[in-house]
């Protein structure tokens, strides 16, 4: 592991190490950029290059601060032209105020003011440096840094800040981006040094069809609670309002006399409009 040079707050805790081998954020391709070698822990027996955490969670700090110091956070332009990332840089900006290219980038987005997209951001941040070329090519016409989520078979041209990670995988990709969410926010002072109520689980990708069909159990389910409850209503309502009930008051149960009454008849009891004696009180 990498000797940390933060401070014992923004050193990697053995929650966050766990969390970024769960996501197997560590696992590197077969292939090595020269530039991504001092990242680099070890190679496998087969052929796999293993990334050192300790250094991917230095450079998601570096790059949180350089992200802290921007004051409008919509000055900030996150990018994922890659379908595991497109989450993951949505949530990041529904958090942070940064504006989000979720898809494909728009050629001329930076360098062409003509264009309806036209953005003038101070940074941008892309997922994978392979995929998200344009916009890093375009950030280098106009001056823009870049920081770019990096495997060991990545390119670092036109790259200021690269984070050594597994940028194939939807949980690893997910999780960076939390973690670097995470860190900005408590640099800015939104959140605390406690446990974020947030999980990583909101950054990772989720499959359309499995979304689709997750809903139609769920609607299914919903449905037969509700059918359930309103026969088990409908069940109980003519029980309550039966005549026979055994609780039911004698003078509700009494049955009408068969007397008619007069309404027409005189007053015996004496007439009301009549002088009454005056009361002395």
């Amino acid at each position: 592991m990498a000797d940390n040079k933060f401070a014992d707050v923004l050193s990697l805790t053995p929650e966050d190490a766990s969390l970024l081998l769960s996501s197997q954020s560590h696992i590197g391709s077969k292939n090595v950029n020269v530039q991504m070698e001092p990242y680099i822990y070890k190679k496998r027996s087969d052929g796999v290059n293993i990334i050192d955490i300790g250094k991917t969670y230095a450079k998601i700090v570096l790059a949180a601060r350089i992200l802290a110091t921007i004051e409008n956070p919509n000055d900030v332009c996150v990018i994922s032209a890659r379908p595991y990332g497109h989450r993951a840089v949505l949530k990041y900006a529904g958090f942070t105020g940064a504006q989000a290219i979720a898809g494909r980038f728009t050629p001329g987005s930076f360098t062409n003011y003509i264009t309806r997209s036209f953005k003038e951001p101070r940074l941008i941040i892309v997922t994978d440096p392979r995929v998200d070329h344009q916009a890093i090519r375009e950030a280098a016409y106009v001056n823009i840094p870049v920081i770019a989520l990096c495997d060991t078979d990545a390119s670092l041209k036109f790259v200021d800040v690269a984070i050594p990670c597994n940028n194939k995988s939807r949980h690893s990709i997910g999780l960076i981006w939390y973690l670097l969410c995470r860190e900005v926010l408590r640099l800015r002072g939104t959140i605390d040094r406690g446990n974020w109520s947030v999980l990583p689980d909101l950054f990772f990708y989720r499959d359309p069809d499995q979304v689709e069909a997750d809903n139609a159990e769920k609607a299914a389910a919903l449905v037969a609670g509700n059918a359930a409850v309103e026969g088990t209503v409908e069940g109980a309502v003519p029980s309550e309002w039966d005549a026979t009930n055994a609780a039911e008051p004698a003078q509700f149960a009494a049955e009408p006399t068969g007397q008619a009454l007069d309404w027409s008849a005189d007053n015996t009891a004496g007439d009301w409009s009549a002088d009454q004696p005056a009361q002395n009180w």
